[in-house]
């Protein structure tokens, strides 16, 4: 049997654009007198989807429109999607910090809100007072927050200025001290929004190996939001794809990374320009870079070339070519520099770059191309100018079909060699 702890029933919100609350008075004198005669409100039938990109027909929109799933107690759920897809106006419904216009949410146990920094603090109060107050809201008892208090400080970084107004603390410091406070006080929910993008490499770190030990260990439910697909995929087992306010995609975090990215991904295999458009400057120009394999079939088997194409105005100028590629959710995978500092006559320079078979793993790489010349200086920089998705024939997979993770995924040599 399921252990059901969030549940989540044709959630739908409703704005008027230009408007704070509900519009004009009209509107809401129409919408008590259908209450008073047991009738549907009249505004629900009208409305555009909610999407940013286009011009509606009407004053409403819809920012989320029949939402409904499910979360297990212990699940770690990802809500990802464009800016505008409706994001964190569900984690504001959840977290009960705005009402929906249509629908119900069940839920067991006390839900803790990461929305944005700051949320709950009172700035006047020390960071100490803060964590009391936010242990109240969350329904601890003095005796409860002062048992954790020592831990909550450690982990927050920010024991130093404890006693200070948090006014005076800079957004990281407030989203630390946010997050232990949420995160010890043990909600049986905690709801995080793109916050951790406040904090610094370090604080991000144990931010998400605090939300790991505390579903895993804790058996505690997390709704995790981040443009940070790799911090999602380490984290999260589930994912939830929002699009113009509804559910796209539901299912395991791997798909629904796929979804996600097969909508925001344009690859693109070459690129070129005219010399006077052309990006670099009076020392030399990119004409054009190409990503090239046999039959045009990328694939791990086979080998791809990256091929730049540059000019060179100076005579006898050392100029170079750089790329670096990173995967789809953006983790940096390799650089390789042209290590020949050779000088160069005045003309048009192709410089290829191989990349070997049985290398890359299945997947979308993305290419950035660096122009580098004397002394090192950078000419042009185009990041993830080109991209491609490298599929497999299965050539050495001898009836192994499961999933062959890592960055890079190499044919190496093996010997098996008796010795008794």
């Amino acid at each position: 049997m399921k252990d059901i702890i969030l549940k989540i029933e044709n959630i739908s919100k409703q704005y008027r654009l230009g408007q704070v609350g509900t519009g004009t008075l009209s509107h809401d004198l129409n919408r008590w007198w259908h209450q008073v005669r047991g009738k549907e409100n009249p505004y629900l039938k009208i409305g555009d989807t909610n999407d940013r990109s286009t011009k509606g027909t009407s004053e409403y929109v819809w920012a989320l429109k029949d939402i409904n799933f499910e979360v297990e107690k212990g699940e770690v759920l990802a809500v990802i999607g464009k800016n505008g897809a409706g994001k964190s106006t569900l984690l504001k419904i959840l977290s009960k910090v705005t009402a929906p216009t249509t629908g119900s949410i069940k839920s067991r146990g006390r839900i803790a809100s990461l929305l944005e920094v700051g949320t709950g603090f009172n700035g006047e109060m020390t960071g100490r007072e803060n964590i009391f107050l936010n242990g109240a809201i969350l329904g601890m008892t003095k005796k409860e927050i002062t048992s954790k208090l020592e831990e909550i400080i450690e982990f927050s970084g920010c024991e130093r200025y404890i006693d200070t107004p948090v006014k005076r603390y800079s957004s990281g410091m407030t989203v630390r001290l946010a997050f232990a406070v949420a995160a010890f006080l043990e909600p049986e929910i905690l709801i995080v929004d793109e916050v951790l993008a406040v904090g610094d490499a370090e604080f991000q770190k144990k931010a998400i190996g605090k939300m790991q030990d505390i579903s895993r260990g804790g058996g505690r439910t997390v709704l995790f939001v981040s443009h940070n697909m790799t911090a999602v995929k380490s984290l999260c087992t589930r994912g939830i794809v929002l699009e113009h306010g509804t559910i796209k995609f539901e299912g395991n975090i791997d798909e629904a990374l796929d979804v996600y990215n097969s909508d925001i991904i344009d690859l693109v295999r070459e690129v070129k320009w005219d010399i006077d458009e052309a990006p670099g400057n009076l020392n030399a120009k990119i004409k054009s870079v190409k990503l090239t394999s046999d039959n045009d079939f990328f694939c791990i088997e086979k080998k791809i070339n990256i091929e730049i194409e540059f000019v060179n105005f100076i005579d006898n100028q050392v100029i170079n070519c750089s790329i670096s590629i990173f995967n789809e959710l953006d983790s940096y995978v390799l650089a390789s520099p042209n290590l020949e500092r050779i000088p160069l006559a005045k003309g048009s320079y192709k410089s290829i770059c191989e990349i070997p078979e049985n290398f890359l793993n299945k997947g979308k790489y993305f290419f950035t191309v660096i122009l580098v010349g004397n002394n090192f200086e950078i000419i042009s920089q185009l990041d993830k100018i080109v991209s491609v998705d490298i599929d497999e024939e299965g050539t050495y997979r001898k009836g192994y079909f499961g999933h062959w993770g890592g960055l890079v995924r190499p044919y190496l040599k093996w010997e098996n060699n008796q010795i008794d």
